[in-house]
């Protein structure tokens, strides 16, 4: 039987909410994107590198790395994200990779390049046996992406709708070792205006699998609301981190202190 999310994790408080920084790369840059549209980049440096090790001297544990011109169907960047990978090994960090990662031999790539865990979202839609047998032939590395726009799952870059809603997806992931479950909603994405937790909260405790928090994260409300919620293991922040509104030191000692007090951020 699949734990729970409220097993995987242990009681609220127990252990800290994962917080991952992310770096979107577009053609070898650190960007961001409003909603997943390419014509609304804004471009945050030409160091991803230099980016990834700025979170490791902050206290981050993981990164969230995101291929744009993968996801967009462009040759992945591969080489850059092996850097990255080496990088976050000899900065003792965990690298969560996404983008364009749509069959085999791209998620075998992923792995023996160092990423600790990959994030799976076309597979899903269009050829689940296959994602299963991932998940089987690499046990708590496998992520599935689930990002929703009006209720369905969004593809291909954000580019597709799919079929599938929050109550076929739970049947299908239900009972798979998976760590975690990115969740989106992509109506929130890079736009500042808060994360939609309870989408979060009723995918963890649909599918059994704790979610990680994306889209819209931007203080440290979110997060406090984040930690307090069994279904909730981590959540990934963008923008907010980029434009100054966090910052990621003070994002982390709030999600520890949470772990410690966890009845400290409940109203």
């Amino acid at each position: 039987m699949n734990p729970t999310a409220a097993d995987r994790r242990g009681a609220v408080g127990r252990m800290p909410t994962d917080l991952l920084p992310a770096i979107d790369l577009r053609q070898g840059k650190v960007v961001r994107l409003r909603q997943g549209d390419d014509a609304r980049r804004t471009v945050f440096g030409e160091d991803p590198v230099g980016v990834l090790a700025d979170f490791s001297r902050a206290g981050a544990r993981w990164v969230h790395v995101v291929d744009l011109d993968a996801a967009f169907g462009e040759a992945p960047q591969r080489e850059l994200i092996e850097r990255l990978a080496r990088t976050a090994t000899d900065q003792g960090l965990s690298l969560e990779l996404g983008g364009g990662l749509r069959d085999r031999d791209a998620v075998a790539w992923a792995i023996e390049a160092g990423c600790s865990r990959v994030v799976v979202s076309s597979m899903i839609a269009k050829d689940f046996p296959l994602f299963a047998s991932l998940v089987e032939r690499y046990p708590g590395r496998m992520v599935p992406g689930l990002d929703f726009r009006a209720g369905r799952l969004s593809i291909s870059g954000w580019t597709e709708s799919s079929d599938l809603d929050l109550g076929r997806l739970a049947s299908m992931l239900q009972g798979l070792d998976c760590p975690a479950a990115l969740v989106t909603d992509i109506s929130r994405d890079g736009e500042m205006g808060g994360a939609n937790l309870e989408l979060a909260r009723e995918v963890g405790r649909a599918t059994g699998i704790p979610s990680l928090l994306s889209g819209g994260v931007c203080s440290l409300e979110d997060l406090r609301q984040a930690a307090a919620s069994p279904e909730i293991g981590g959540a990934i922040v963008g923008r907010a981190l980029y434009d100054g509104t966090l910052s990621l030191r003070e994002a982390l000692g709030v999600l520890r202190e949470e772990a410690i007090d966890p009845k400290k951020g409940l109203s």
